[in-house]
Protein backbone atom coordinates (compact mmCIF):
# COMPACT_ATOMS: atom_id res chain seq x y z
CA UNK A 1 0.00 0.00 0.00
CA UNK A 2 1.84 3.62 -0.74
CA UNK A 3 1.46 5.84 2.18
CA UNK A 4 0.39 9.50 1.80
CA UNK A 5 0.61 12.10 4.13
CA UNK A 6 -2.31 13.08 6.74
CA UNK A 7 -3.67 16.39 5.55
CA UNK A 8 -7.70 16.11 6.21
CA UNK A 9 -9.97 14.50 8.73
CA UNK A 10 -10.35 11.82 6.13
CA UNK A 11 -6.65 10.95 5.86
CA UNK A 12 -6.77 10.80 9.20
CA UNK A 13 -9.72 8.46 9.71
CA UNK A 14 -8.32 6.35 6.96
CA UNK A 15 -4.83 5.60 8.63
CA UNK A 16 -6.84 5.02 11.91
CA UNK A 17 -8.57 1.90 9.94
CA UNK A 18 -5.65 1.16 8.04
CA UNK A 19 -3.25 1.00 11.21
CA UNK A 20 -5.63 -1.19 12.53
CA UNK A 21 -5.69 -4.22 9.86
CA UNK A 22 -1.98 -3.73 10.20
CA UNK A 23 -0.79 -3.25 13.98
CA UNK A 24 0.00 -6.67 14.56
CA UNK A 25 2.33 -7.30 11.27
CA UNK A 26 5.30 -9.75 11.99
CA UNK A 27 8.39 -6.73 12.69
CA UNK A 28 10.36 -6.40 9.93
CA UNK A 29 8.13 -6.88 6.95
CA UNK A 30 6.35 -4.00 4.91
CA UNK A 31 3.23 -4.05 6.72
CA UNK A 32 5.27 -3.56 9.64
CA UNK A 33 7.27 -0.59 8.22
CA UNK A 34 3.90 0.74 7.09
CA UNK A 35 2.53 0.81 10.64
CA UNK A 36 5.24 2.81 12.08
CA UNK A 37 5.52 4.97 9.65
CA UNK A 38 1.40 5.40 9.98
CA UNK A 39 2.04 5.44 13.60
CA UNK A 40 4.36 8.42 13.39
CA UNK A 41 2.17 10.46 10.88
CA UNK A 42 -1.03 10.02 12.99
CA UNK A 43 1.21 10.95 16.18
CA UNK A 44 2.06 14.23 14.29
CA UNK A 45 -1.82 14.89 13.10
CA UNK A 46 -3.44 14.35 16.55
CA UNK A 47 -0.78 16.62 18.16
CA UNK A 48 -1.53 19.68 15.74
CA UNK A 49 -5.12 19.13 15.56
CA UNK A 50 -6.28 17.75 19.06
CA UNK A 51 -3.90 19.18 20.93
CA UNK A 52 -3.89 18.21 24.94
CA UNK A 53 -2.93 20.72 27.77
CA UNK A 54 -1.09 19.91 30.37
CA UNK A 55 -2.71 19.57 33.50
CA UNK A 56 -2.52 22.57 36.23
CA UNK A 57 0.02 23.06 38.86
CA UNK A 58 -2.65 21.71 41.20
CA UNK A 59 -3.94 18.49 39.18
CA UNK A 60 -0.29 17.63 38.54
CA UNK A 61 0.74 17.45 42.18
CA UNK A 62 -2.96 15.34 42.48
CA UNK A 63 -2.32 12.68 39.76
CA UNK A 64 1.47 12.46 40.51
CA UNK A 65 0.20 11.75 44.46
CA UNK A 66 -2.01 8.88 42.78
CA UNK A 67 0.51 7.45 40.55
CA UNK A 68 2.94 7.85 43.94
CA UNK A 69 0.26 5.94 46.55
CA UNK A 70 0.91 9.56 48.21
CA UNK A 71 -1.56 10.91 50.92
CA UNK A 72 -1.81 14.60 52.05
CA UNK A 73 0.35 13.93 55.06
CA UNK A 74 3.41 13.19 52.75
CA UNK A 75 3.64 16.06 51.36
CA UNK A 76 3.88 18.54 54.88
CA UNK A 77 7.60 18.28 54.43
CA UNK A 78 7.88 20.16 51.15
CA UNK A 79 4.52 22.09 51.88
CA UNK A 80 4.66 23.29 55.47
CA UNK A 81 1.84 22.21 57.71
CA UNK A 82 -1.29 19.81 56.76
CA UNK A 83 -3.47 23.09 57.10
CA UNK A 84 -1.46 24.47 54.09
CA UNK A 85 -1.20 20.92 52.25
CA UNK A 86 -5.18 21.37 52.42
CA UNK A 87 -5.30 24.74 51.24
CA UNK A 88 -3.09 24.00 48.33
CA UNK A 89 -4.61 20.96 47.31
CA UNK A 90 -8.14 23.10 47.28
CA UNK A 91 -7.27 25.91 45.77
CA UNK A 92 -7.25 28.32 48.09
CA UNK A 93 -3.31 29.36 48.61
CA UNK A 94 -0.97 29.47 45.73
CA UNK A 95 2.16 27.39 45.61
CA UNK A 96 5.53 29.40 46.95
CA UNK A 97 9.03 29.11 44.61
CA UNK A 98 10.55 27.38 47.65
CA UNK A 99 7.04 24.62 47.64
CA UNK A 100 7.85 24.32 44.01
CA UNK A 101 11.52 23.73 44.31
CA UNK A 102 10.55 20.90 47.43
CA UNK A 103 7.59 19.11 44.92
CA UNK A 104 9.78 19.06 41.87
CA UNK A 105 12.48 16.93 43.47
CA UNK A 106 10.02 15.06 45.89
CA UNK A 107 7.39 14.09 43.02
CA UNK A 108 9.29 14.08 40.07
CA UNK A 109 7.41 16.83 38.54
CA UNK A 110 8.80 19.75 36.03
CA UNK A 111 9.21 22.67 37.80
CA UNK A 112 8.10 24.49 34.02
CA UNK A 113 4.64 22.83 35.17
CA UNK A 114 4.72 23.37 38.29
CA UNK A 115 5.02 27.63 37.78
CA UNK A 116 1.55 27.55 35.69
CA UNK A 117 -0.84 29.74 36.57
CA UNK A 118 -4.48 28.77 38.11
CA UNK A 119 -7.52 29.60 39.57
CA UNK A 120 -8.10 29.56 43.55
CA UNK A 121 -11.62 28.88 44.68
CA UNK A 122 -13.09 31.17 46.98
Amino acid sequence: MKIKPIKTEEDYQFALKRLEIIFDAPIGTPKSDEADLLALMIDDYEKKHYPIDAPDPVEAIKIRMEEMQLKQVDLVDAIGGKSRVSEILNRKRKLTVEMIRKLTKLLNLSPGLLINEYQLTK
